[in-house]
């Protein structure tokens, strides 16, 4: 699935550019093509450079400029040095804020970086403007326009002057992508790619390689292979630590924390999820001690301390509300329904699963919580004897897991299914749904 090799290089439009720049402003400035050489090089020169049918070097853009009381960088990009320099930082912010989950303040950074690159930014900043916004659209679960930004992003590292590495971080955004469109199999293939681009680089591609390790260790928690993940959150953290990126070990801790969850290593989990919760602090990034937040609210309650879990969980929630976060808002929720369903508080947890589906919405980026918060919705219903109504839900949680490819949570919806026929009376029935549960199970382990 060698995606980069499919992409087709695009034409080069920058010669023709540089020309009507060069050809505009020696108009502007009333000299006529022989007296802007100035016995430098022939009319003839410039009339080719004017007419796109020669490449200026840098040296000769450089001169010219100077004669023409300009900067190379404006001929060469139709922006000045100043405004060059006015688009990388607001890159910079655009970039600084999707870190901190403030992602419409971020669009906001990148239309102004867009703006004033103007309508032929020189290819590198061409790339890191695709990148950032398909980052963005990624993380907001707007992934309509995402590949079509990606697939310029990839014409572009074709181009002289790229190398594997930024070919490397399309294909590992790719790779994200799938992952968000619950394609795992696919993203897999995809950051394995990656990984290959950039085998022969520099330790300067550590960052890089730790956020594909990172995410594909993602995608075997969803393949409930926590061995593989395991391995792949190891290497993401020894990278980060190398590259002595705190955000980056901390994120690769939080995933240490999870995968030690799924394996029943609670106190080991509690233990990631404090030292990750640490260094965002640190960081100012008060999105993520939130999900931290909600990530040690389940710790505890498997530990056994209900209302610390519920207190971390109502602390978690203030800060999404302050940030105008929803969706992990919605999450909280779909956390407390469940805390409350085990503690027996049935009002309380179908209250809390149908704040949780209200937040989450239509995101396909999160069918997975989606499908637990109608699971713990349905089966809250079902533990107060409206079975009609369970049943509807639970149903609704199974589709949706099969949307996520999960076999192993679409397990759970049978079980609960089973539930609901044996309160029904109907044995039979919930045996077959308890045996096409177990079954699943096994394939899942296997």
């Amino acid at each position: 699935m060698r995606l980069v090799a499919d992409w087709e290089q695009p034409e080069d439009l920058g010669i023709r550019t540089v020309g009507e720049r060069v050809r505009s402003l020696r108009r502007s400035a009333g000299l006529s093509q022989e007296e802007l050489a100035a016995g430098r090089f022939s009319k003839e020169y410039v009339s080719q450079i004017e007419r796109g049918k020669t490449r200026p070097t840098a040296e000769t853009l450089e001169w010219i400029a100077g004669r023409l009381d300009t900067d190379r960088e404006f001929l060469q990009h139709g922006v000045s040095k100043a405004d060059v320099e006015r688009v990388d930082a607001a890159l910079a912010e655009a970039e600084r804020l999707v870190e901190t989950a403030q992602y419409e303040d971020a669009l906001a950074s990148l239309r102004d970086a867009r703006e004033r690159a103007g309508a032929t930014p020189s290819p590198p900043r061409a790339l890191q403007l695709l990148r950032t916004e398909a980052w963005i659209r990624i993380r907001t679960g707007d992934l309509g326009q995402v590949m079509s930004l990606l697939e310029e992003a990839a014409s572009l590292t074709v181009s002289p002057g790229f190398t594997d590495v930024d070919r490397a971080e399309v294909v590992f955004l790719v790779g994200v992508l799938r992952y968000s469109e619950s394609k795992i199999g696919e993203a897999i293939v995809l950051f394995g790619e990656a990984l290959e681009l950039v085998v022969a680089a520099d330790g300067s591609a550590n960052r890089l390689r730790s956020d594909v390790f990172h995410w594909r260790a993602r995608c075997h928690r969803r393949n409930r292979d926590w061995v593989a993940a395991e391995e792949d959150i190891e290497r993401a953290l020894e990278l980060a630590d190398a590259a002595a990126d705190q955000r980056r070990s901390a994120d690769a801790l939080f995933q240490a924390s999870l995968v030690a969850q799924r394996q029943g290593r609670w106190a080991l989990a509690r233990m990631h999820a404090e030292r990750a919760r640490a260094r965002f602090a640190e960081l100012g990034d008060r999105a993520t001690v939130g999900r931290l937040l909600n990530n040690l609210a389940g710790l505890e309650h498997l530990l056994g301390d209900t209302p610390r879990a519920a207190a971390l969980l109502d602390e978690a929630f203030a800060i999404f509300v302050d940030l105008d976060l929803p969706v992990d808002a919605g999450y909280v929720c779909s956390s407390l329904a469940e805390v409350w369903l085990e503690s027996g508080e049935l009002e309380r947890s179908e209250t809390h699963a149908r704040r949780a589906l209200d937040l989450l919405g239509d995101r396909v980026d999160h069918v997975q919580e989606v499908g637990t918060a109608q699971l713990t919705l349905g089966r809250a219903l079902a533990a107060q004897g409206r079975i009609e109504d369970a049943e509807r839900w639970i149903a609704a949680a199974d589709e949706t897991f099969g949307r996520a490819r999960s076999t192993g949570h679409r397990s759970s919806a049978w079980i609960a299914l089973g539930d609901v026929e044996t309160r029904r009376g109907d044995d039979r029935a919930a045996a077959g749904l308890y045996r096409r549960a177990a079954l699943a199970l096994q394939d899942v382990d296997i």
